[in-house]
């Protein structure tokens, strides 16, 4: 098992990418820490993971809030003794232009897809500092951070910011042995803040041929939380079907 005994805190793990990295983290020894703000959808992935015979916890809070990180990371330690792994996955997207879109939705997207991650990893970093034995930390982007898009200004600038966050986190992290990578999806699984797979939009137009899956993104995650990846710090991993290996597809 590559993650025998570590403790892994997920947010947005109650569906799609954060899910199947649950479920797959578990399988390969570690306990989650399911984040969500919806506690349904997160209890049943919690029960998922114990129905399996592994250890699961459910802890509720919004990342774009200081005092409900704290509060996360807390409970966690007190039930699992620490953090080994953080995935700083939860997100929301706007679906409009820069004319359409509105203030208060720009900063909506911001502070949860960019400030979130900013604020996760500063309290559970400093949880892993304390702990003395290192950590890995990976941030979910999008290929919506590397391109321009028709419909959508606040996610890409959001997603954009992650990658470039990822970095400065992985040279100011790196002396206290805790890993920051990132990890860049495109189309897998369900869009943003949905469950439908099928949703509108979803066309295929990349080298693999087909739509990606929430667990392509959960394997590409368990390499980068994994020793298998000791010698990698700050990169980004595009898990895209090939897509941004060319320039010949719709930037919506």
């Amino acid at each position: 098992m590559k993650l025998k005994g570590q403790v892994a805190l997920i947010t947005g793990a109650g569906r799609n990418i954060g899910k199947a990295m649950a479920k797959l983290f578990a399988s390969e020894g570690a306990k989650i820490a399911v984040a969500e703000m919806h506690e349904g959808r997160g209890q049943s992935v919690v029960s998922e993971i114990e129905k399996s015979g592994h250890e699961a916890m459910l802890v509720l809070g919004d990342v774009s809030k200081s005092s409900e990180i704290q509060e996360m990371v807390k409970k966690v330690v007190a039930r699992f003794g620490g953090i080994d792994i953080l995935v700083n996955n939860a997100a929301m997207t706007d679906r409009v232009n820069i004319l359409e879109s509105t203030e208060e939705e720009f900063d909506k997207v911001i502070a949860v897809t960019l400030k979130g991650p900013y604020l996760v990893s500063k309290y559970v970093a400093a949880q892993m500092v304390k702990q003395g034995r290192g950590g890995k930390i990976l941030n979910v982007a999008s290929t919506s951070g590397l391109i321009g898009r028709r419909d959508a200004i606040a996610y890409s600038a959001a997603k954009g910011g992650v990658i470039n966050l990822t970095r400065a986190m992985a040279v100011q992290l790196a002396p206290y042995k805790i890993r920051v990578n990132c990890l860049t999806p495109n189309r897998s699984g369900s869009p943003v803040g949905m469950d439908d797979t099928e949703a509108v939009g979803r066309g295929v137009k990349n080298l693999a041929d087909r739509l990606g899956t929430a667990e392509d993104q959960a394997r590409a995650a368990l390499f980068l939380v994994s020793d298998d990846s000791d010698f990698i710090y700050g990169a980004n991993l595009l898990v895209d079907g090939g897509v941004m290996a060319t320039a010949d597809f719709p930037a919506k």
